[in-house]
């Protein structure tokens, strides 16, 4: 029978000594998603403590270090593709895929069935007509997610294929969803090099082509990536280079290629992280993945984690009420990027809900819908805010500071546990009635957004999976944002037309707080089913410095693909977009 091996890093809980709030802390243990093996964690200083306490230590931290069932995943062979924009011949263009994104209107075709667009006019002279006859008898018209490989004889290419852009191509979804597609049908024929072009590549402005570019080369990357650390077999990825083409070349257009790359690192970090289940991704872990962070880009990140002793200290009551029934530990996560020269100018906080596990507590997730079994990604809004970090960590942005904050823990059942009724008093001093235990992540993230608010941030947003209700207002692709800010809402909204993720501004409707008062404490922490999102909005503004811009945005439906089963990394790339806008 095979063992579980508990590292001996049970002793040091992951101690910190220093109070100062520079003070970081790297270990040298490996990445969950790389290597498996734990290791002693080193550079941490040791306190004496008695023996009744460090046995309950070491079994506390012996479940957050087992994989229970012994599942381990393996590693990830993430996409290594080469990106190139190039001005080839399309007819020269030699490889595996030549995919060509057309509109509506670039199917249209003359009296003698003959392509209009000039592009696919070459292409069909070059292939004898094959192409126009092939397209009419698929009934391929160029609508939004149709596509057609063709292996046709006449082109350097072994294939053409077809990519329906819809009516008119949107800046970035539809871009994206071509280079989703070009993956999907390089997967499909083991091809390792495809070329993409646009039918229409020339009615795009100049200033807008490095920006296509990127949206495409985005898809690709995405859509090549397989999350398999879980699976017996997996097969590797074939897709080796990509060369864009028709939509300029030079330097400009490489830094834009590179800058997907880097927002894409940081994405499929994401969705890895909230992929991850229970048993395996744990407070601990997600704190060592954090950690990882800083030591790989320690030019511009220091990390910074807080045990329950030091959680005590700084009276996050809120937040260790939530954590309090778990077996495993909770990790107080704070990452913090510093530009590595110049002056900074605007200092900025990101806050991520990070309940690696919701049960629900004594009022647990039962019956249709709760979706329990999906409470693995109630983690999603960390693992945003750390998928950001990952990407920023490459980029390297000018003039601002960042701070990455996450209350990592899970909401269990125990005797140890909150009850309904408790009173919680949160690090601000306000205290809060609980009367329903599955209304946890907002207890977090109360003290978390003090937490950002004492490190002086300016700007704050917070990303959250937090209320069903805000899956039943706004559906599955749209998230919902809070935000007493016009000019905030602006910034971010900015950035997520950039990005192509889907919010919705809601209204904070302060009339709602009525329903949060409590008799006996400060507030309630849930104020029932109408308007619940709303209500949950005006919770945690009781926790941001009213001199503070802040946004809250609810990911509870975008975070997840339920027709893929996968995690979509959403919000990451719109916080990369933001922190950019507010950099010198």
């Amino acid at each position: 029978m095979a063992a579980i091996r508990v590292a001996s890093t049970s002793f040091t809980h992951f101690a910190l000594t220093s109070s100062s709030s520079s003070s970081c802390y790297y270990h040298s243990s490996p990445s969950v998603f790389t290597k498996f093996r734990f290791r002693p964690i080193i550079g941490i200083s040791f306190a004496v403590t008695p023996l009744s306490s460090l046995r309950t230590k070491r079994m506390a931290h012996s479940i957050d270090r087992a994989t229970l069932g012994l599942t381990q995943p393996k590693k990830n062979d993430s996409p290594k593709i080469s990106f190139a924009a190039k001005e080839t011949d399309l007819v020269e263009w030699k490889g595996d895929i030549l995919a060509v994104g057309v509109t509506e209107k670039d199917m249209a075709k003359d009296e003698n069935s003959k392509f209009k667009n000039s592009t696919l006019q070459k292409l069909d002279l070059q292939l004898g007509g094959l192409l126009s006859e092939a397209s009419s008898e698929e009934d391929f018209s160029g609508k939004a997610g149709q596509s057609t490989v063709l292996r046709l004889p006449g082109l350097g290419s072994k294939r053409v294929g077809l990519i329906g852009l819809g009516a008119a191509a949107s800046p970035t979804v539809a871009y994206r969803s071509l280079g989703e597609a070009v993956a999907a049908a390089a997967k499909a024929s083991q091809a390792s090099n495809v070329a993409i072009t646009l039918a229409s590549s020339e009615e795009i402005p100049a200033e807008l082509k490095p920006s296509t570019a990127t949206a495409i080369a985005t898809g690709t990357l995405l859509g090549t990536f397989d999350d398999s650390r879980f699976k017996s077999e997996s097969k590797k990825p074939t897709l080796t280079s990509v060369d864009i083409i028709g939509l300029g070349s030079g330097p400009e257009v490489d830094k834009k290629l590179k800058y997907a790359e880097d927002v894409c690192s940081g994405i499929i970090f994401g969705k890895e992280l909230v992929n991850a289940p229970a048993n395996v991704l744990t407070p601990g872990v997600l704190a060592e993945e954090a950690s990882k962070i800083a030591s790989d880009y320690s030019d511009v990140f220091t990390a910074k984690i807080l045990d329950v002793e030091q959680c005590k200290e700084l009276k996050m009551g809120a937040y260790l009420g939530v954590a309090a029934a778990s077996a495993n530990p909770p990790h107080f996560i704070h990452l913090c990027y510093k530009p590595p020269s110049g002056e900074v100018k605007t200092k900025l906080a990101l806050v991520g809900k990070g309940l690696t596990f919701d049960s629900g507590g004594y009022n647990i997730k039962t019956g249709a819908g709760c979706m329990i079994e999906l409470m693995k990604f109630d983690m999603g809004g960390s693992a945003a805010v750390l998928g950001a970090a990952k990407a920023l960590g490459q980029i390297k942005p000018a003039g601002v500071e960042v701070h990455f904050i996450v209350a990592a823990c899970e909401n269990m059942i125990s005797g140890t546990g909150m009850r309904p009724g408790d009173i919680l008093t949160a690090s601000n001093g306000k205290t809060i009635e609980v009367n329903n235990t599955d209304a946890e992540g907002r207890l977090t993230l109360a003290d978390a957004l003090v937490y950002a608010c004492n490190q002086g941030a300016e700007k704050i947003v917070d990303l959250a999976t937090l209320t069903g209700a805000c899956r039943v207002a706004l559906g599955l692709s749209i998230a919902g944002v809070f935000t007493p800010s016009d000019d905030l809402a602006k910034e971010v909204f900015g950035a997520s037309e950039v990005s192509g993720e889907k919010l919705w501004r809601m209204p904070m409707e302060e009339s709602y707080w009525d329903t949060m008062k409590s008799g006996v404490a400060d507030m309630v922490n849930t104020g029932g089913r109408p308007g619940g999102a709303i209500t949950a909005a005006l919770f945690l503004k009781q926790f941001v410095d009213e001199k503070v811009q802040w946004m809250h945005i609810d990911i509870a439906g975008p975070v997840w693909n339920e027709k893929k089963k996968n995690a979509t990394g959403f919000g990451i790339s719109t916080l990369v977009e933001w922190v950019l806008k507010n950099s010198s």
